[in-house]
């Protein structure tokens, strides 16, 4: 059989703030299309989205939506995914899975293209492949060339996440905490533990029996699984910030070898999506509103860990709904369907 010129691409989740942004992506991509399904519950059945000239009505979720589907991008929760990613798989779609669901199964590759793209061959084996967390893609991403050049050691990280990261419910509630709080009016909480507005919360996900959120521990997990599983990671905290979009890491590197900023600057603007922003003298550093809308990360205030033998600072920055979940699924795509469909 020839190669397909388009394909059949079914978005689970088609409704919410990262399957809107796969949608988004899509188009930019000029990812060939040839029938577009969007899914969701019934509550959102029988609405309209767009992707670039196509539009396509929603349909209901259910059992027998993946017939005919080439590729299916899920991102609808870990517990959609649990139930329908292995039916879509077995109506012969190949599944990107945007949850946290099959992250940590060995027959499931764990992929950031522009670090691990040879994991993408190990799809056949469920017809799954799993996008990482957020916070744990554009950390490796800002990794690898470094690691690659002098072999990190030891992480040590904290991350400042956007309301992004928890969906459309947590940002709303940002939202009407800020008004009513301008308004001297009554809040109301009920995505976050507490008022998230004016305000940073040092939990994201449940807290473990180590005493580390389950967030924290992805970012230990996943850097094993993507970059090296040598490597000894410490989250320190994953702290929810009251920013609507993009998340913000200071992450600390102790490598095996020497490596100076300048290198560590010059290998980070070679390397494949990564843009380098970084002039202390101008002031000129990453933040998110240039990250925002953007599918690079964004690398700044490269300095050395004066404390340790080989040790560098880094802050990294980048959209999360965009590099850190819809792009890396439309990326992963991309390669499927240039080396393997």
């Amino acid at each position: 059989m020839g190669k397909k010129a388009k394909y059949n691409v079914a978005v689970v989740g088609a409704t919410g703030a990262v399957g809107r942004e796969m949608l988004n992506v899509l188009a930019e991509r000029k990812f060939p299309i040839d029938e577009l399904r969007p899914l969701a519950s019934s509550r959102s059945a029988g609405e309209m989205v767009d992707c670039g000239e196509l539009s396509a009505r929603v349909q209901e979720l259910k059992e027998d939506s993946f017939r005919g589907i080439d590729i299916a991008l899920f991102s609808a929760g870990a517990k959609v995914s649990l139930q329908f990613a292995p039916l879509a798989a077995a109506a012969g779609a190949v599944v990107v899975d945007n949850t946290s669901a099959f992250r940590y199964d060995d027959d499931v590759p764990l992929v950031v293209p522009e670090v691990n793209p040879l994991a993408i061959a190990q799809y056949p084996k469920r017809r799954i492949i799993a996008n990482p967390n957020c916070s744990t893609v554009q950390m490796v991403v800002a990794l690898k060339p470094l690691h690659d050049e002098a072999r990190a050691k030891r992480v040590v990280v904290a991350t400042y996440q956007s309301t992004s990261g928890a969906g459309r419910r947590a940002m709303d509630e940002l939202a009407s905490q800020t008004v009513a709080l301008f308004n001297q009016k009554p809040i109301k909480v009920e995505v976050f533990p507490y008022q998230i507005a004016f305000n940073c919360l040092p939990q994201i996900d449940l807290f473990l029996e180590n005493a580390y959120t389950k967030e924290e521990m992805k970012m230990v997990w996943e850097t094993h699984k993507i970059l090296d599983p040598a490597i000894k990671v410490s989250p320190v905290v994953t702290c929810r910030v009251p920013t609507f979009t993009c998340h913000a890491e200071a992450v600390n590197v102790e490598f095996e070898r020497d490596i100076t900023p300048d290198r560590a600057r010059e290998l980070l603007a070679a390397f494949p999506g990564v843009k380098v922003v970084d002039d202390p003298a101008q002031k000129l550093y990453p933040f998110n509103s240039i990250a925002a809308g953007r599918d690079e990360v964004f690398v700044g205030r490269i300095r050395r860990d004066e404390t340790v033998e080989h040790g560098l600072n880094l802050w990294v920055v980048a959209d999360n709904l965009r590099k850190g979940a819809a792009t890396n699924a439309v990326q992963i795509a991309q390669v499927l369907i240039e080396k393997y469909l």
